[in-house]
């Protein structure tokens, strides 16, 4: 985006920010990080079954990224500044990609997280024209720090 952000744009993305602090949001997210590490829908299952803790924590992160990024796909938020400040739910989007086709087919919903996804793709070719093999590097710490984990799993 060649244009500044309006103070309308940069006050949504605050408040975005401030729902990320709500206390609830706040467990749901360390709980995500620590816990759902997916190669496959069935691991998912296992790990953040509907009607779960876990389901609900994860569902609370995978939701409130996919509204933010609808937000942004929409044109609510500006880009460059959502992209420059906000990272997570590029993150996020890394942590589930797994397990969403099939996911997708089981609950035949095909436009599941498809907010998120527009949103990471665009996050993904934004960030590699400006620093080419950031996204690779993000995607090597991603899995170095989620490894541990996964052993112990």
């Amino acid at each position: 985006m060649s244009t500044k952000p309006t103070h309308e744009q940069a006050q949504l993305q605050l408040q975005l920010f401030e729902e990320r602090r709500e206390a609830r949001l706040r467990e749901a997210r360390e709980w995500f990080w620590k816990n759902y590490i997916v190669e496959t829908f069935d691991d998912s299952m296992r790990i953040a079954a509907p009607g779960t803790e876990g389901g609900q924590f994860a569902m609370m992160v995978m939701t409130y990224w996919d509204q933010a990024c609808a937000m942004l796909n929409y044109g609510l938020l500006h880009e460059d500044l959502f992209f420059e400040t906000t990272g997570e739910f590029f993150g996020v989007w890394e942590a589930v990609k797994p397990a969403i086709p099939q996911g997708r087919e089981r609950f035949h919903n095909p436009h599941f997280l498809e907010h998120l996804e527009k949103a990471a793709n665009r996050f993904e070719a934004w960030t590699e024209k400006r620093s080419p093999g950031q996204i690779a590097a993000m995607r090597q710490m991603m899995k170095q720090m989620r490894a541990p984990q996964k052993k112990a799993a």
